[in-house]
């Protein structure tokens, strides 16, 4: 056990009695944005906020400067700022696997050398040898140096991992496509389902492609079967093509100059025919949800370069920084992670919605999900104690505009309340006119339109006003006061990607520290990996199958009775 204090519980404290007392005083006289928004001039500039390039307006947001305050007042009776600066510092504040929680120094810079000294670790030295290590072999790529085995060089590379070590580089590279310089693609696999790997290879040419395998253990069940799997496909399409004459020789050759890791297990790396000169590891205070911006991000590196991954880091960093050196009260990161707080504990939202305007950030809902409820879905606190109140939101969300087509009927019109991050750029990468239409500021007043709907809504006398018939108007109401956030960048690049990343990486830690949580642990997901290599012999093993439970057996049967 960890010898961090045991959390503060939030619902014994003096700012949740008062918080209460304001919640039940806001709604009992009636909360209207309408109302708030026409008796004060300055909601707006008092609760926007500038970082960087980011623009962020809470305004719409069911709070009030009481609110904020009173959030506040709980963040400092938690401790926030202390463990904050634990966190910062290398305090094993991840409690059950006892580690530090050191994500914020993959993203410090080289200056910081000495700085940082955890477990007897220079970590930012540490950091910046691995990184220096996958700069050189990503330019090797890049420039056509590194080839493989038939002399052609590198033009797809095909990363294979999951959970944190897939969802992170796939939304990144998604994000970043229009930076991608070196006419190298990248294609993600992740699903041990064998149409994964079957789409993910199809059309490529084993001659130009290089696989990196993404595993810290090189033990990772559904990773290493597709690493098999994607080594016996390279081979075979090697040997037809007569690049190899499929001796041990040149089949050795071959996975050195089409194989790399990202993984600290050496052994199991070169057992597998990897040269260990090209393994890159990262460190066991870095949890996969948050590795994105280390080694697990060498297919990124390949794809856009040092100099944008550079860049990538810089906005992570300058996150991390804005969100040590902020007083409380202007914090936008640490008010949006208490406003959730103020949702999920007050109100009783369950979920949020994370609506990017955007195409190119279309996976940054899916990558959210891992981080938020990975780590904060948890009824057990850092102590082992239970939770003593809500914990963990459901994050969802699509690219706008087409989840206005598909899911915003239920954010404005259905009965549940859910806060809403709307996202947006004030350029894009692809400007295009519809006659005299610029077709960007079409897309972004679909964006300023529907923050606005939901804040203010339309009354009956406004349907009415329409002409629409007296039964069909409670049907074409809105009510409002539907809460969002919206966050307004200049450009969608490497550094602003890197501060969205971070913002959404404390906003986590923020709420995990009010409930109590160990944000840093995901036991929750270790059950179903045990239990499926039990079942898995199963589907031929009559004694395995005796084991199971009246339901597994029943669709093993099914199974059993109609595989072709």
């Amino acid at each position: 056990m960890s010898s961090v204090n045991p959390p503060v519980d939030a619902t014994k404290t003096n700012a949740w009695n008062d918080l209460q007392k304001h919640y039940d005083e806001l709604t009992k006289e009636g909360i209207s944005l309408k109302q708030w928004f026409a008796e004060d001039p300055e909601r707006v500039p008092r609760f926007s906020y500038d970082v960087n390039d980011l623009h962020f307006d809470l305004s719409k947001n069911l709070v009030d400067d009481e609110t904020v305050k009173l959030l506040c007042d709980l963040a400092r009776e938690v401790g926030l700022e202390d463990r904050r600066a634990a966190m910062f510092s290398g305090v094993h504040i991840n409690t059950t696997e006892d580690r530090a929680v050191l994500h914020t120094a993959l993203r410090r810079p080289a200056s910081d050398k000495g700085r940082l000294i955890v477990d007897g670790q220079d970590v930012v030295a540490d950091v910046h040898e691995v990184l220096d290590r996958m700069y050189a072999f990503a330019e090797r790529v890049r420039s056509g140096e590194w080839v493989g085995v038939s002399g052609k060089r590198i033009q797809t590379v095909v990363s294979i991992g999951i959970g944190g070590s897939d969802l992170g580089p796939v939304m990144i590279y998604e994000a970043l496509k229009p930076y991608a310089d070196a006419g190298i693609s990248v294609r993600y696999v992740s699903n041990i389902d064998p149409n994964d790997m079957a789409e993910k290879v199809k059309g490529l040419d084993p001659e130009t492609t290089l696989v990196v395998i993404v595993s810290k253990t090189f033990t990772t069940l559904e990773t290493m079967t597709n690493a098999r799997e994607a080594r016996a496909w390279l081979l075979e399409g090697l040997k037809a093509q007569g690049a190899i004459d499929g001796s041990d020789a040149s089949v050795t050759d071959a996975i050195k100059k089409h194989f790399v890791a990202v993984s600290t297990n050496l052994e199991l790396v070169s057992k597998f025919g990897i040269d260990p000169d090209n393994a890159f590891g990262f460190w066991s205070w870095v949890g996969g949800r948050y590795s994105v911006d280390a080694a697990v991000g060498l297919s990124l590196i390949i794809a856009f370069g040092p100099k944008v991954f550079e860049e990538l880091l810089a906005g992570f960093h300058d996150v991390d920084t804005y969100f040590c050196d902020t007083p409380l009260e202007r914090n936008v990161v640490a008010l949006m992670g208490l406003i959730n707080v103020w949702y999920v504990n007050f109100f009783k939202a369950e979920s949020h919605a994370v609506l990017p305007y955007n195409q190119y950030m279309h996976r940054f809902p899916a990558y959210l999900q891992q981080l938020t409820m990975e780590s904060n879905g948890k009824s057990t606190r850092w102590d082992g104690t239970p939770v003593t109140t809500e914990t963990g939101e459901i994050f969802w969300g699509e690219a706008g505009t087409n989840g206005q087509h598909a899911f915003y009927q239920l954010i404005h019109q259905g009965t549940r309340l859910i806060p809403a991050d709307f996202i947006a750029f004030v350029n894009t990468a692809n400007p295009t006119r519809d006659g005299s239409q610029d077709v960007h500021e079409l897309f972004l007043g679909n964006f300023l339109a529907q923050t606005k709907a939901l804040a203010f809504g339309k009354t009956a006398d406004e349907v009415r006003a329409e002409g629409t018939a007296e039964w069909m108007v409670p049907a074409r109401c809105f009510t409002g006061n539907r809460p969002t956030t919206s966050i307004f960048g200049v450009d969608l690049n490497a550094h602003a990607l890197g501060e969205l990343i971070a913002l959404y990486e404390h906003i986590t830690f923020v709420e995990g520290t009010v409930w109590g949580l160990d944000s840093y642990d995901q036991w929750g997901v270790e059950l179903g990996k045990q239990l499926a290599k039990q079942i898995t012999p199963a589907f031929h093993d009559d004694a395995a199958l005796a084991g199971q439970d009246a339901s597994t057996k029943a669709l093993i049967a099914f199974y059993r009775a109609n595989r072709r």
